[in-house]
């Protein structure tokens, strides 16, 4: 674990000397590159790394700084999934953990605070994607001008539904419903055109929703949408986005799987397409852990550990028929997935096979890596030679998970028994008590604070319309009550509105200086009983 701690300092120290303000560092000329946009991108990355490390001053300086420093408003072409991912993520990450790392919140945190409004300005330069016929978004956007006119309709199916966990939890925090809709519709459009063996593949048309690349696999261009309809549905408790799943899985077991081996498979026929293992695929065990699939997982893993072995590294793709690796595809960018999956199937098993992999993974990046400014990428695992690059995962994924493999008394694995009671204006809710989300770029998310930000004028118009609809039936003696909504949270402002003129009650805007009939309460009108901010709904 120290081991660890000095990794991470000695390639964020050499980054903010080097290479600040830039997004990366580029570890063999000791400088720093701009790459998925202008954002200052592995500050942002790391941040959380930071706290879980324990470095709250450092926390709370660079908070200051990325206040001061980042703005949106540039004239950039950035990947919306790249953006939504590691910038709008890494903030809401921040924004929920700052509180814990003693930073002053302001009134009505956490659903409001400097970094929440960051986040949320990120997440709207993005929105303008998803204006297509299908509702799945374009791939890349101009953060001040929206989509370029000759930008192509081809996005890859991960770039389309892995937004539910950072959008929905925008939604929640700030109560605006948008984020999560536009989130919801693109994961829907994806499962509609999956095809009739149940698989989809890996490039769409977002404009015309045909498949241009039809390989399916569980590996790059996909990969994290399925995780997403996991992570989704457990942060959620969306029964819909797990079903869905689910019937991936049956899909992807009958078609693709061989001997603990994922392969790439035709689409529609089911037929091998690549009998290739790509690193990136190495996040699945943990994903089979997450749904409660150990044994399955820990098979597949020690497939992937097996060429971690022989190389000191995973390539980007790995032929399995021949045990080697492929052409163009030999390097390493000390990515995190192999690990990733050995800190979940750690927490599962306590397997000290897993804490192998774990001081394996140290010894090679510290060896093959490790240069005067920081951890280069590793281009080829034959040879060893280096890149001169470090992406920003490597700070906020390979290093975080490495450290909380070997950190079992970190407040990231809090089992529940120790809380915060935070008072917002909606009342009394729980935070820090464990059972984080990690984004797709291992930026925790809270799922508690979801519940600490309920839309109170709206539920506060659900009594009163309710309330006028009871006086209504006192004078006129017949009327049908209107049920309120399953689900407070999103209905809109306009609904609320509409509803009250249905309602028979006067026009709202006439009785704005009159006192309400009914103060509200802290969770929407048609939750049955609240307990420590959990919130049970009729519907559960």
């Amino acid at each position: 674990r120290e081991r660890v701690r000095a990794m991470f300092y000695h390639a964020y120290e050499h980054y903010l000397e080097s290479a600040f303000p830039y997004d990366e560092l580029r570890p063999l000329t000791c400088d720093g590159q701009d790459t998925w946009g202008s954002f200052s991108l592995t500050l942002i990355d790391a941040l959380d790394t930071l706290l879980i490390l324990g470095n709250v001053s450092e926390f709370q300086r660079v908070v200051n700084v990325l206040q001061e420093g980042v703005d949106f408003d540039i004239d950039v072409n950035a990947s919306v999934f790249e953006t939504n991912i590691r910038v709008v993520g890494g903030l809401l990450s921040a924004h929920l953990l700052s509180k814990k790392a003693g930073v002053e919140v302001e009134v009505g945190w956490p659903c409001a605070g400097p970094l929440l409004r960051m986040a949320e300005e990120a997440a709207r330069k993005l929105l303008p994607a998803f204006q297509t016929p299908t509702g799945m978004p374009y791939g890349t956007v101009n953060l001040l001008h929206g989509v370029n006119p000759g930008e192509t309709p081809v996005t890859c199916t991960a770039g389309i539904g892995t937004f539910i966990v950072e959008f929905a939890t925008l939604s929640h925090l700030t109560g605006d419903p948008v984020f999560e809709d536009v989130a919801r519709k693109a994961l829907k459009a994806l499962w509609k055109n999956r095809s009739d063996i149940g698989l989809v593949g890996n490039h769409i048309d977002v404009i015309t929703a045909k498949w241009v690349a039809q390989d399916a696999g569980i590996g790059a261009g996909v990969d994290s949408y399925f995780e997403y309809l996991v992570k989704g549905a457990i942060l959620l408790q969306d029964k819909e986005l797990m079903s869905m799943f689910l019937e991936y899985n049956k899909a992807i077991k009958n078609y693709t799987k061989f001997d603990d081996w994922y392969l790439w498979v035709q689409m529609y026929k089911g037929t091998v397409s690549m009998p290739v293992f790509q690193s990136l695929e190495a996040y699945w065990p943990g994903l089979q852990s997450l749904i409660g699939d150990v044994d399955n997982a820990m098979r597949t893993f020690l497939n992937y550990y097996t060429v971690w072995k022989q190389f000191g590294g995973l390539p980007e793709f790995y032929n399995i028929p021949q045990g080697y690796t492929v052409e163009k595809r030999e390097g390493y960018p000390l990515r995190p997935e192999l690990i990733e999956s050995a800190m979940y199937l750690y927490r599962a098993t306590r397997d000290p096979t897993l804490l192998e992999l774990g001081r394996d993974a140290v010894e090679s990046i510290e060896k093959i890596s490790k240069v005067d400014c920081g951890f280069a990428t590793i281009k080829d695992l034959r040879d060893h030679r280096l890149d001169n690059r470090m992406e920003s995962f490597f700070l906020a994924e390979t290093v975080k998970y490495l450290y909380l493999l070997f950190d079992s008394d970190n407040f990231i694995h809090n089992d529940g028994s120790d809380f915060d009671v935070v008072l917002t204006p909606y009342g009394e809710c729980i935070l820090n008590a464990g059972g984080y989300i990690f984004n797709t770029e291992a930026h925790p998310i809270d799922p508690a604070a979801l519940h600490c930000c309920r839309k109170r004028k709206e539920e506060q118009w659900e009594v009163e319309d309710l309330m006028r609809e009871f006086y209504s039936l006192k004078r006129n003696k017949k009327f049908t009550l209107k049920r309120a909504s399953d689900h407070g949270e999103g209905e809109s402002t306009q609904d609320s509105v509409d509803a009250s003129s249905e309602s028979g009650g006067e026009k709202r805007n006439s009785k704005k200086n009159t006192h309400s009939l009914l103060s509200c309460p802290s969770q929407s009108f048609n939750s049955k009983l609240a307990v420590l901010g959990q919130v049970f709904l009729d519907n559960t």
